[in-house]
């Protein structure tokens, strides 16, 4: 079934299309649970898992010495179906309570499409152009997608602290009041982080993909 309850928020930047609860409780609590048991990097901070093609930080290509990943069945559900074609890259990332990632621009070429599904425990992500400075509260199982202006522009990032600030003033506490609390990427106790699916849609990694084969 097509999706097709993306709406652009009306706020600079442009471009920044928006699905609440694009999936249900759930189906999120299900994920999670698959997300547990997957193989993870054993270090401290944000970690990713990568799907379809690796994304070479050095080069800002498609990492040549990685094969194609397939995406898992629990992956397929989530993709979006408003576009025409499967993304190349699916990147599943953790992050625990009071982890970020700095303000970056990913990798794109003219046309590209990012899609990110956040779940667990909500963040403000805080877009930026120059001087201008943008939060956008990233609440659970919204989908969010960046085109145009907001994808090519404008950088996004998470800012590594404790608590985020919402717009009303409110000051709350990372990985609290999440809908989910998981348990085994935390050494001590039970912990809520956030976990995001970003997935890329780029024509020169679909050029790649379909002259490879």
């Amino acid at each position: 079934m097509e999706r097709s309850a993306f709406h652009e928020l009306p706020i600079e930047p442009r471009g920044i299309l928006w699905e609440d609860n694009f999936i249900d409780a759930a189906h999120e609590q299900r994920l999670i649970s698959t997300f547990r048991a997957l193989e993870w990097p054993d270090r401290p901070g944000r970690i990713s898992l990568h799907y379809g093609y690796t994304f070479d930080y050095k080069t800002f290509g498609i990492d040549p010495d990685i094969p194609y990943k397939d995406f898992p069945e629990w992956l397929r559900p989530l993709i979006p179906t408003t576009e025409s074609r499967a993304p190349d890259q699916v990147c599943l990332q953790y992050y625990p309570p009071g982890s970020g990632i700095p303000p970056h621009s990913d990798a794109h070429m003219a046309w590209d499409q990012l899609y990110a599904l956040s779940l667990g425990a909500p963040a403000v992500m805080q877009f930026r152009r120059g001087e201008q400075r943008v939060d956008i509260d990233l609440r659970p199982r919204s989908m969010m997608k960046m085109t145009g202006d907001s994808r090519l522009h404008w950088t996004h990032g998470i800012k590594k602290r404790k608590n985020d600030i919402l717009a009303d003033g409110t000051v709350r506490p990372r990985g609290n009041g999440g809908v989910l609390r998981t348990v085994g990427l935390e050494r001590e106790s039970v912990s809520v982080g956030i976990w995001n699916c970003a997935m890329l849609l780029s024509d020169d990694m679909g050029w790649r993909k379909r002259n490879d084969q």
